[in-house]
Order: structure tokens, then sequence, then C-alpha cells
């Protein structure tokens, strides 16, 4: 078999069989097939597309690339999630504290950002010591012992997607439904959950730039976890704007852990809601979506979710005191207020914009080697929806570089649309597909 047929294959829009994808996942895992080979592939799949075979071979041919954790110690209903990205997503960090302090095991490994939007393993490494690289059988031991462990995906498994991933994200290959659908499920199958809740974002801030699209996406992870015997719930939501009000690791970090303490913004209320509840409802934890989401807004009320956080970043390595001192977070070197010029509504906000700017600050990579800088990023004070005054605060940058920081000024405002009518405010929530 040889990949120069594989990729003109591709190129002239005919189907690849299993064994012509399972040779370019094991050859390209192993280093036969060069990044250049591989990128002309994926390039073909993003232009021309694949059927819906294609991407299941090509979702399951990456799950076994690597090991396949086997969780079923922790009982029938293991259950996890995953977002497909976005702007401020800082879910993950809040949500399963919350699901593990109500008996939910959580075994979860997170990806780093890719594109426009941020990654969970590169938010928790903004906190010192925090470990995300530990081996499967800490992993698992840690689950065993406190429930939860959320760490990066490791050199065995999915190792073929994790490649593939970090290639993606430097060719502009990241928004496309094939791509995400067998990233995503390739290693939801290789974690070894059997129910799977997916958050869907919705938006200019998400891959998926409209509900059609979106809904295409999870129906194609629906009928994979179907075909690989998972249980697979969607979520769909709103994108168009930025979830919460930071952009930036040491920024999500600490909303993350101000929304754990009781202070949580609504939109990222309604989504950790909703996603939660329908986790519980998988494990087997309640059937009525409306009492989990009261189960959950209890746990937090008591503490235990906070309590549950510290003892996951206690466990990986995470020094606890800048947790319970969120001042001990060092600020970047420029703090600056941008402020509205007109009066009015925020009538729209160009999400993807703000995720490209805090990207070029340094928050997000645009080369896969780049070093991220976890100080960096956007907080966002007006949202679509909210009133704004002249000489109100839009928001704030945070930047460590002089001529990164002027870039954003000029580029900052301009993601605002502010009109005269007042304007209601969108709903977090734009359906559930299962």
């Amino acid at each position: 078999m040889n990949i120069l047929e594989i990729i003109a294959k591709k190129r002239d829009k005919k189907e690849l069989t299993k064994e012509e994808i399972d040779y370019f996942v094991k050859e390209y895992t192993n280093g036969t097939i060069t990044d250049y080979q591989a990128a002309a592939l994926i390039m073909a799949i993003y232009i021309n597309g694949m059927t819906t075979e294609e991407i299941t071979n090509l979702t399951l041919a990456m799950a076994y690339s690597g090991d396949v954790l086997d969780l079923s110690k922790f009982g029938e209903n293991v259950v996890d999630k995953h977002s497909t990205g976005g702007i401020g997503d800082k879910i993950t960090l809040i949500l399963m504290p919350i699901v593990a302090a109500l008996g939910v095991p959580v075994a979860k490994m997170s990806g780093r950002g890719l594109g426009f939007t941020g990654g969970t393993i590169d938010k928790l490494e903004s906190i010192p010591g925090y470990n995300t690289q530990i081996s499967v059988e800490e992993f698992m031991h840690n689950v065993d012992e406190i429930g939860i462990s959320l760490m990066g995906q490791t050199l065995n498994l999915a190792p073929a997607d994790k490649k593939l991933y970090a290639l993606r994200d430097t060719i502009s290959c990241v928004d496309n439904i094939p791509l995400i659908a067998s990233s995503v499920m390739s290693k939801k199958i290789a974690a070894g959950a059997n129910k799977i809740v997916l958050e869907v974002t919705v938006g200019n801030g998400a891959f998926m730039k409209d509900i059609e699209s979106a809904k295409k996406l999870s129906e194609t992870m629906i009928n994979i976890g179907k075909l690989a015997g998972k249980e697979t719930v969607c979520i769909l939501t709103n994108m168009d704007e930025p979830l919460g009000y930071s952009i930036g690791n040491t920024l999500e970090v600490i909303e993350a852990v101000e929304a754990l303490q009781g202070d949580m913004e609504e939109d990222v209320k309604a989504v950790v809601l909703e996603l939660g509840s329908y986790m519980l409802k998988l494990a087997g934890k309640g059937d009525n979506i409306e009492d989990n989401k009261l189960k959950m807004l209890e746990c937090i009320d008591t503490g235990k979710a906070y309590m549950k956080f510290l003892e996951l970043v206690e466990t990986q390595g995470g020094d606890v005191s800048y947790i319970n001192d969120l001042s001990k977070f060092e600020n970047a070197k420029f703090v600056y207020p941008v402020l509205s010029k007109k009066d009015g509504y925020v009538k729209s906000i160009e999400s993807e914009r703000l995720g490209k700017i805090s990207c070029n600050l340094g928050a997000g990579r645009i080369k896969k080697e780049d070093i991220i800088d976890n100080q960096v990023g956007l907080i966002i004070n007006k949202k679509v929806g909210d009133k704004v005054e002249k000489g109100e605060i839009l928001g704030i940058i945070h930047a460590n570089d002089k001529e990164k920081l002027n870039d954003a000024i000029e580029n900052f405002e301009d993601c605002f649309e502010i009109c005269a009518e007042c304007v209601e405010k969108p709903s977090a929530i734009l359906g559930i597909m299962y």
C-alpha cells in the first residue's frame, strides 16, 4: 500500500477503504508517513469530505492506534464529557468536580488549545505544579481514591489523534465535520467510558457556525457512538459570544474557581447544569433532568464541589494555595481597560475574533511548538443584551508584550456591535440530541 496513492485517491474525491485508512493511521503514528504527507491527506479530506463509513473507520483506527482504557472497575455506567471547543469554555473545570462530588466517577482526558479555541489541559497547567502528564496507572488510582482525575492524552491512548490534532491546528484544517467527529469520538472510545455527553458549540466563536452544521456533526457523533456501543447525548450550546467573562488560561481558572464557590455567570451556569444533569442521568443517578440540576446547585452551595476541585488539584501535584487565594496568580505586565466610544446595547460580539486576539497575545498557539503564556488574555465586561454607556469598560486586555497589546487594543472594540435599540439576551442552550 502506498501513501501517495491514498492521497491521490482522496484528492480525486474517491472513497478510501478501511484497509487504506488503517494503513494511514498506523504508519503516520509510527512515523513512516511524514507530517507533510499526512497534511496533504488531511487537506484533501477537509476539501472533499468523507462518507459515514470512512468517518467511522477513521475513528476506530485512531481509537485503537494505542491502548484502550478499561474503566469497568468503576461501575456499569462510566460517563465522559467533551466539548467541540469555543471561546472562554472553561466548563470542564467547573462541571467535573460537581459530578464527581455527586458520585459519578470522572476519568477524563482532555486536549490542548486548537486554533482560536482554548484547551482544558493548558488551563490546568496554569495552576503551579498541576501535572497533566501522569501515567495511566496513576490516573486510574486517582479516580479510585478521590473519584476524579483530569489529564492530557498519554502517548499510548489514541496517539494517532494526538498527532493529527496538533497537525490540523497548524494547517487550518480544524472546522471540518469528519475530522472533528473522528477526533472527538476516537478519544472517547480510547478513554473507556461507555456513556458520552458532548457539548456541541454553535456560532461565530465555534467551529460549527450554524445550527444545521452543528446538528449534522451531532448526528455523525451519535451514529459513531451507536456503532461503538457508546450511548451518546449532544447538547448544542451558543457560542455567538464568549462563555462567561474570561478568555485565557489563568483568567479562566480564576473564573472556574469563583464559579465553584457559587459566583457563576448565568450562561456558564446554564451550560454546566444542562451537561451535568444528563451526565447524572446516563450514570443512573436520576432520570429527572430538573431534579438533577437542583442536586448540582446544592452541591455547589454546600461547598462539596469546591472541595472536590481542591482535592483534584492537590492529588495531581498542584499548589492549592493558589486556589484558596486567587490573588496569588501573577497578573500580566499590562492590564488595559478598553472603553466604549458610544452609548447603546450590545447587539453582537465577534467571538472568534476575540479568540484570535487572545491567541495572538500568547494564550493560544499559532504554531504547534508555540509556548503558551498563561497570564495573558481578555476579560469581557459586556455581553449581548447588556446596556453600555460611553466611557464604560467593554473589556480588559491582559498582555505581556507592548506590541501585542497595541494590536489587541486596535481590534478589541471592533468585536462589539452596539446599537440604539434594546437587545434580548440569547439563550445558552440551543438544543438536545440523542
